[in-house]
């Protein structure tokens, strides 16, 4: 399956000289990623921080990265949005991140370690470094936005081995 021809916009804002705001991009997310080969999720990087709080810049530019990087930077960012072709579930993966996660279109099923649920569009996931994949059983393209944080485990969370 090829991913779609048409993405999203991505408007970035700043500052000119005398302060007011302005647009400093708007087009599709310039960063996209097929992951798995034909058939596998595109992932489409929108934007990260480097730091919470934010410095927020005049001009910004897009931070440089190479390659696809899965969780944000140290105490950082991320936003990204994800398209999953209809498939089976890949495989389990957890990061030290909150993540929120909002399906745009389509439905998929979290699938978790001993649990998983269907989420349609509209709903919210909310992560907390928990272990899962992703499942689209529904025969149909899945969107999903991500923002991912930073973060670190506590002692009461059992580290798996």
């Amino acid at each position: 399956m090829t991913p779609r021809k048409k993405t999203f916009r991505r408007i970035v804002t700043g500052h000119d000289v005398n302060g007011k705001a302005i647009i400093i991009s708007d087009g599709p997310p310039t960063h996209t990623k097929l992951v798995g080969g034909p058939g596998g999720p595109t992932f489409f990087e929108v934007w990260h921080t480097l730091e919470t709080p934010a410095l927020i810049h005049a001009q910004p530019d897009e931070p440089a990265e190479n390659g696809l990087v899965l969780p944000p930077p140290k105490r950082g960012t991320r936003i990204r949005v994800i398209e999953f072709p209809p498939a089976p579930h890949s495989l389990m993966h957890r990061t030290r991140t909150v993540d929120y996660g909002i399906v745009l279109e389509g439905e998929i099923t979290l699938v978790l370690d001993d649990v998983e649920t269907t989420i349609q569009a509209g709903d919210i996931v909310i992560q907390n470094g928990t272990n899962h994949a992703w499942a689209n059983r529904s025969g149909k393209v899945c969107r999903m936005a991500f923002m991912l944080i930073d973060g670190e485990f506590t002692n009461e969370i059992v580290q798996p081995k």
